[in-house]
């Protein structure tokens, strides 16, 4: 028994060997998955870049990119151990040319703040954006009165909300008082008295509203110009194509279904044709409605759920030229979907003339988003 011991499994020469040969099988199989990791994760590099309607498969690569580049780490740190430079050098070109994209979605937390509630300068802007899914909870009733404590609470100077709707919120009492400290632009409201509002977009302020007016469809952008001190500040509230994916597709994923399921190759294909499609269509919006920000001369607030993630046409377009609230002050990894194991950051507060001073993502569940309050100053 212990001469089998020896000669099979231990220090012995032929344990040595079935180790060694059970080691290079394994590194073979890694070099495979890492140049699989790598190519992936150097073409998500190129997805902010390149139109979604040239390279149909991009906006997926968009979405899996956090993975992809913790994948990416988690190799180079093997093939270290095993002192494989040829390897290693190659992930780690590949994981440097990422760090100036970590910061998209995670920041370290430098420093921790035990204080309940940070002291901020009284002239600063508190901005908060929210897609509340017509005021419908995860119930099926009305989230409303929710909506608006939520908003008491925060007393937000600025609010964006997408998906918002008009006959839910005339219904309750709260939201006539909301009126006596808000001026509200309501956009795209129909007329008729017994109608149902469709879901619209809406821009509370508590500074004077000069004008308003619609850059695409009242449910796609919007913008609103308030008095902030002796400046004008244009407001743009945006909400981009969805991704069409419902929940069914959101069980199918999470459930890891996609496993299993016989017909899972036919709902996967269903899921990319969605997701392909919708972001060519998001990327014509924003295409349309960045030459209007791009145009502005005052200061500008950008909100809004642009349904895609920070690796992506849609953001690095919206975004040019502006600051984004969460890569200047917020911390850890930021997501404001509640869905999809709660890995993406599609709703923003970017900002043009101002300095981000403070980034939130509160934790409530009253829609299947999370809102974003942020505190903005001005900049010289």
């Amino acid at each position: 028994m212990a001469s089998d011991y020896y000669n099979g499994y231990g220090g012995g020469p032929s344990g040595k060997r079935r180790r060694s040969l059970v080691m290079r099988l394994v590194d073979l199989a890694l070099t495979l998955v890492t140049l699989a990791v790598g190519a992936t994760m150097v073409l998500t590099y190129f997805v902010p870049y390149v139109d979604p309607g040239s390279v149909w498969f991009f906006p997926v690569l968009g979405l899996a990119a956090p993975a992809v580049y913790v994948a990416s780490v988690v190799l180079t740190l093997y093939w270290i151990i095993r002192w494989r430079w040829v390897c290693a050098g190659a992930m780690l070109v590949v994981v440097v040319a990422g760090l100036f994209k970590v910061s998209l979605f995670w920041r370290p937390e430098i420093r921790r703040s035990y204080a309940t509630e940070t002291a901020f300068d009284r002239a600063a802007v508190k901005v908060m954006s929210y897609n509340v899914r017509s005021f419908y909870g995860e119930d099926g009733r009305s989230s409303v009165d929710d909506i608006l404590r939520l908003i008491e609470e925060q007393a937000p100077d600025l609010i964006c909300l997408q998906e918002f709707n008009a006959r839910l919120a005339e219904q309750s009492e709260e939201f006539s008082l909301l009126g006596e400290k808000y001026e509200i632009a309501h956009f795209g409201r129909t007329q008729a008295p017994d109608s149902v509002y469709g879901s619209t977009l809406t821009i509370l302020s508590k500074y004077r509203i000069l004008r308003s007016d619609t850059v695409l469809t009242p449910s796609s952008s919007v913008w609103a110009d308030v008095i902030v001190g002796e400046d004008t500040v244009r407001v743009f509230n945006n909400h981009l194509r969805s991704t069409a994916i419902n929940a069914s597709d959101n069980q199918f994923i999470t459930s890891h279904q996609f496993l299993s399921d016989t017909a899972r190759e036919t709902k996967i294909r269903s899921i990319v044709t969605r997701l392909r499609e919708n972001s060519v269509l998001r990327a014509a919006q924003v295409d349309s409605i960045a030459q209007v920000v791009g145009a502005t001369r005052t200061r500008r607030i950008v909100c809004g759920d642009f349904n895609d993630t920070p690796m992506s046409y849609v953001y690095r377009t919206m975004a040019r030229g502006l600051r984004d609230a969460f890569r200047e002050c917020g911390s850890g990894y930021s997501h404001t979907f509640r869905g999809f194991y709660n890995t993406l950051r599609i709703d923003y507060v970017l900002s043009g003339g101002f300095e981000p001073l403070s980034y939130e993502v509160l934790p409530v569940d009253y829609s299947d988003h999370h809102p974003v309050v942020v505190r903005l100053r001005k900049s010289s």
